[in-house]
């Protein structure tokens, strides 16, 4: 295969960032075995491998939490204490659970809640569209669903949806619970050290027109009620919106029929949002 300069240029220098990130792991070799670590017997190639010693899943759980908090704020910011269950598929047997910022940084998959929060008003769709708090770790002040959330061990994606709800836009579990599951969307993502690998359950939940959220967790600054005809606008135009939260929205845009195959790229966008592994 031969590559453009300009691809090959972008992926050497992707590579070089992950092995800088990995080289910080070297310290840990009762934890962690790298490519040119091989007295243990792992297999040599460009992926980095747990000791065989941590046998179960509270083993590796605990020695690679012990490793997240040694790296520290420095290296991986927005550390919550929340864990991520490690999984080869979605409901497969967890390997072991990672501390929730920390799985990008080791290209772990992810899975979380994402909810389109609408009312209709006078034969328009309206969506209500909450501003991240500036002392967020990733994205402040950016745009975002109404409700959304990671979805953390040991948690139902339906019961996890019920509790971001309530946290980030203060609606009670009697509206929360009829929120109505609409599919999938999945990306793949590299920022310096993280490789993010998410794939985000959607959902819909039609709202009271006199339904006026309000954050409880100190997360979101503001909502703000915008038709959808907008919104899509300023995904178009603009980068105010969290990323993953425009793939969330367009989706909405499809399934709700504001998107047509007329549309010039619809079946290359709506492949889009499907990119990563769904599984």
């Amino acid at each position: 295969m031969i590559l453009r300069t300009s691809q090959a240029s972008s992926r050497k220098s992707k590579s070089a960032i992950a092995d800088r990130f990995a080289n910080h792991l070297r310290r840990f070799k009762d934890v962690f075995i790298l490519p040119q670590d091989n007295s243990y017997g792992g297999r040599i190639g460009s992926h980095v491998t747990l000791h065989p010693m941590l046998r179960t899943p509270d083993d590796r759980t605990n020695a690679v939490g012990d490793v997240v908090k040694c790296l520290g704020e420095e290296l991986i910011p927005g550390i919550r204490n929340e864990l991520y269950p490690v999984t080869s598929s979605f409901g497969a047997p967890i390997f072991f659970s990672l501390e929730r910022a920390a799985a990008p940084y080791f290209g772990i998959k992810a899975y979380g809640v994402h909810m389109n929060g609408y009312v209709e008003k006078d034969g328009q769709k309206l969506l209500w569209i909450g501003k991240r708090s500036q002392m967020k770790p990733t994205y402040p002040g950016m745009l975002d669903h109404l409700a959304a959330g990671g979805l953390p061990y040991g948690i139902a994606c339906g019961e996890n949806l019920v509790k971001e709800c309530e946290e980030e836009a203060g609606i009670p579990k009697s509206i929360s619970k009829e929120a109505i599951p609409a599919g999938v969307v999945s990306y793949m993502d590299i920022d310096g050290y993280r490789y993010k690998r998410d794939v985000l359950f959607c959902y819909d939940l039609k709202l009271p027109a006199s339904f006026r959220p309000e954050n409880q967790d100190g997360e979101v600054d503001s909502f703000k009620l915008i038709p959808v005809t907008h919104v899509a606008n300023v995904i178009q135009r603009t980068q105010f919106f969290k990323p993953n939260c425009s793939l969330v929205i367009i989706d909405f845009l499809f399934r709700h029929g504001y998107m047509s195959p007329e549309h010039i790229g619809y079946l290359d966008l709506l492949q889009s949002l499907r990119s990563g592994d769904c599984s």
